[in-house]
């Protein structure tokens, strides 16, 4: 028997077990220990009234309490469970008047003789009476327990749903976001310089194979990612005059672990995008720093006055679709801090992230 045989078969092993320990408790254990001879009549009946139990309790279980409880109707539910406790109240009395089993009981238990005394009605009613109330409070509190863990299974399955389809939006929107301005940077540099261009073109090829076979997946290796920086770095230096200096420093050594596919290019594109000028001197810095499974990242650069530098506005949906990503994947896991003009005149960017 496979696991998942079994875990399907357990609620149903339960409910044996649960009605098998019940009915020997209540219907056959107790007139064991009495020390008579019962009329075989009796046993009949105590096989009825365990029946008309497990049939009370499964009627709430299954009908009452899914159509009525569940959609709001508590009055009528109420009024059910006493229709359904007077139901075997009526059955069980008719049927010991049909067995004529006070008498027969009497006789068993005073086989001498004697004048039996009437019947104490309402002492056997509040017995049976008590008995189908527990049994369908059990039943309600069953059903009720059943519910609220399928509904939290169904909104965790939606939730996971939810997530799952926003992030393949997400990435949807970075990977055409990030070519369409790194395609734009090949045709300027096409104008310019034919062999940079084909080179160009042989690091774009290598870095749309990453998006191709490594976005497609959850995660992918630490290294790959930041050897795609590197590799959009080199891209972008390219095109860029001797009035702009980029640094990049990466961990040493490297130690590889699972992240979030194009992760880290939005905060290096958003200082590529705002940080430079073709007129005055301007600096990249990015700096990648590893402790174990903590990451920390810092992209500096420059800021100039006709530049929009805000993270949320002017780097458009790359940098936006990123936090939301990092809130997705990470929450609680990451710390971004931006600082929009330091004291070196620079726009910074710092991100903490616990990777596992």
């Amino acid at each position: 028997m496979n696991l998942l045989t079994l875990r399907r078969n357990v609620p149903v092993l339960i409910h044996v077990l649960a009605w098998g320990l019940l009915g020997f408790a209540l219907l056959v254990y107790q007139p064991l220990n009495w020390d008579v001879t019962l009329p075989p009549i009796f046993w009949v009946k105590q096989g009825i009234y365990f029946c008309l139990l497990v049939g009370a309790f499964y009627f709430n279980t299954l009908v009452l309490v899914p159509r009525l409880l569940f959609r709001d109707q508590t009055g009528m539910y109420v009024f059910s469970l006493v229709i359904t406790a007077a139901t075997v109240l009526i059955l069980l009395f008719n049927i010991d008047t049909w067995f004529n089993l006070p008498e027969l009981m009497f006789r068993a238990f005073h086989p001498e003789g004697g004048v039996r005394k009437p019947r104490n009605i309402w002492g056997w009613s509040q017995s049976v009476l008590v008995t189908t109330f527990l049994m369908l409070g059990i039943g309600t509190s069953i059903a009720s327990v059943q519910k609220w863990q399928e509904d939290a299974r169904l909104r965790l399955s939606l939730e996971q749903a939810r997530v799952s389809s926003e992030l393949s939006f997400l990435k949807a929107q970075i990977n055409p976001h990030f070519f369409f301005n790194t395609l734009n940077n090949i045709y300027a540099l096409t104008l310019i310089d034919g062999e940079a261009s084909r080179e160009a073109l042989h690091r774009l090829s290598r870095m749309m194979r990453y998006v191709l076979y490594e976005t497609g997946n959850d995660t992918t290796m630490l290294s790959k990612e930041i050897d795609f920086v590197q590799d959009y770095i080199q891209l972008m230096q390219l095109r860029l005059t001797d009035k702009v200096t980029v640094t990049l420093e990466q961990p040493t050594p490297l130690r590889d672990v699972p992240v979030a596919p194009m992760l880290l290019l939005p905060f290096v594109e958003n200082a590529f995008k705002h940080g430079v000028s073709a007129m005055m001197p301007s600096r990249i810095s990015i700096i990648i720093h590893q402790e174990g499974s903590k990451l920390e990242m810092e992209v500096r650069n420059t800021i100039f006055p006709e530049k929009n530098q805000s993270l949320e506005v002017g780097s458009g949906i790359g940098l936006t679709n990123t936090r939301r990503r990092l809130d997705l994947l990470y929450p609680e896991r990451y710390e971004l801090s931006v600082i929009e003009d330091t004291p070196e005149n620079e726009y910074l960017v710092h991100l903490n992230l616990q990777l596992s």
